[in-house]
């Protein structure tokens, strides 16, 4: 028997060629962006597991696509220690998307409700945290291993009436900035998807309240981006070789040029009011 040890990967290789296809965690899955990930994810090859707390959604998602399902709460730490133990039970994990999010509200900051902030700071940050601590060993163990998360361009730009979703968003990022300067000498890959105005059915509506509210939003805007679209640069940003990390991804539709800057076919150039902002 050798006892050469066995050398270690160059940073940005992986440890060594994968048994079957690579193994993904979605959070966030039932809907929207989650679930367009799953999606994409799936026909690209890879073996999927898309979590989150509807479980009707879900396992229609995973008839669908093949996936599997897995009820999740983020901000619940004994839900996510059991999606951890299901998950890594099955194989090495390659990837965990962190996608689970959401806005709460638009008040300004002298009307603002605490417990919408506290709200979007445990399910944004939080869960961000709380998955990632989770999966970490698994991640770091495959070899081949990436975080994603999904932040907002509300991270790089504050908008009256945004406060507290800003700030979750820019704390989210604090998180990932911080955990790539960590994990890099683990060979672990560390990528931020910033999404700017997506249409897609939940988010306006579940920030807003209303689908009047939330349809106003899009309101004469050609072309807002899609799920699908931000699910293809996150596949793409996976995909790439080990050696190739995107640290920061933001994409808009053509139509914002900035978060203040929107382009509106009724109204032409457009510079208010913030609802309209992602």
């Amino acid at each position: 028997m050798s006892t050469e040890p066995v050398p270690t990967p160059a940073i940005g290789s992986p440890s060594r060629s994968a048994d079957g296809p690579l193994r993904a965690v979605v959070t966030g899955a039932s809907s929207g962006i989650g679930a367009a990930t799953v999606r994409a994810l799936r026909a690209a090859g890879w073996d999927v597991t898309a979590a989150a707390r509807r479980a009707d959604r879900l396992e229609r998602l995973a008839a669908e696509t093949g996936a599997r399902a897995a009820v999740v709460d983020v901000t619940d730490q004994d839900s996510v220690d059991a999606l951890v133990r299901e998950v890594t039970a099955a194989g090495e994990v390659n990837a965990v998307i962190n996608n689970a999010g959401g806005a709460f509200g638009m008040e300004t900051v002298a009307e603002a409700r605490t417990a919408d902030w506290e709200h979007m700071y445990n399910v944004n940050v939080l869960g961000s945290m709380r998955i990632t601590r989770g999966f970490l060993p698994a991640v770091r163990s495959s070899g081949h291993g990436s975080f994603v998360f999904l932040t907002s361009t509300a991270a790089l730009a504050a908008y009256e009436g945004g406060a507290g979703y800003v700030a979750a968003k820019a704390a989210q990022q604090a998180v990932a900035r911080t955990l790539r300067l960590e994990e890099a000498a683990n060979n672990v890959r560390v990528i931020e998807v910033a999404p700017g105005m997506v249409h897609t059915e939940e988010f306006s509506l579940n920030r807003l309240g209303s689908s009047a509210a939330a349809d106003k939003v899009y309101e004469g805007v050609a072309n807002p981006l899609s799920a699908a679209d931000v699910a293809d640069a996150i596949v793409y940003a996976l995909n790439a070789p080990l050696h190739v990390n995107v640290d920061t991804l933001v994409l808009r539709p053509l139509a914002q040029a900035a978060n203040h800057k929107v382009i509106r076919a009724t109204e032409g150039l457009f510079t208010g009011p913030p609802e309209a902002f992602p």
